[in-house]
């Protein structure tokens, strides 16, 4: 098996788990022939050398900042053909301040709405978790990464994401309308989407706020499946 290079990027707001949840995927990536580099900050992509070298981009930062360099060394890589990719607030709540971020990974997290007021307890990060249905979409039925697998019911946050249609949407899901909420219709979010920029690929899927969700056998099918997807391409050397 032909050796490839994955990069773990992993830090930010520590609510997210970004060393255990990163350590979720390690052996799947070892096993499947990757060598791994793991960094604790984006200060790696400035580095045009390695992130040349490098064909798969594993994100884990929530929020935190990254510089301009950094930034523009992200996009230069995916353009050229490194791929992208990462779950939750990891990838899509990731350099608030940066729109070239944002256009680059196409979604941008905005809320995860709350259970009804009587059921909120101070401080307990479990008020924004919700039963609900991540559907895949008729692409997504077709789509290798997420190919077979079923719509399924997840207990956790569900995002309420800011999107654009160069996105390709392989799975959705709907907030619905709720006495205590002020939007007027139900609203469907992507889950999982592809996103092909330059030469590169970026795979984002919205589920993964702790990492027995990660574990979820369909969230852990899309994600991995996302990873050897979004690897550089014979075609992208």
């Amino acid at each position: 098996m032909t050796s490839r290079n994955a990069l773990i990027v992993r830090g930010g707001w520590e609510g997210h788990h970004p060393v255990a949840a990163t350590e979720v995927f390690i052996p799947f990536l070892e096993e499947s022939g990757y060598d791994i580099r793991i960094e604790e900050s984006p200060a790696i992509y400035a580095d045009a050398e390695a992130m040349a070298a490098t064909d798969l981009i594993v994100q884990s930062v929530t929020m935190s900042d990254a510089t301009r360099e950094q930034v523009t060394g992200l996009r230069a890589a995916v353009e050229a053909g490194t791929g992208l990719t990462g779950w939750h607030g990891g990838i899509a709540d990731s350099y608030r301040a940066s729109s070239d971020y944002l256009q680059l990974v196409g979604g941008q997290f905005a809320t995860h709405p709350s259970r009804r007021p009587e059921l909120l307890v101070e401080g307990s990060e479990e008020n924004n978790y919700l039963p609900y249905t991540i559907e895949i979409t008729d692409l997504g039925s077709r789509h290798p990464i997420t190919a077979g697998v079923e719509d399924f019911e997840l207990n956790t946050e569900q995002y309420w994401v800011l999107h654009d249609d160069l996105n390709d949407v392989l799975a959705t899901t709907t907030h619905p309308t709720q006495p205590w909420h002020p939007w007027h219709r139900p609203i469907t979010s992507p889950a999982v989407w592809t996103r092909l920029w330059g030469r590169g690929r970026v795979v984002v899927t919205t589920p993964g706020h702790t990492p027995d969700i990660l574990e979820h056998p369909s969230v852990r099918t899309i994600i991995e499946r996302g990873m050897l997807w979004a690897t550089r391409t014979a075609s992208a050397s």
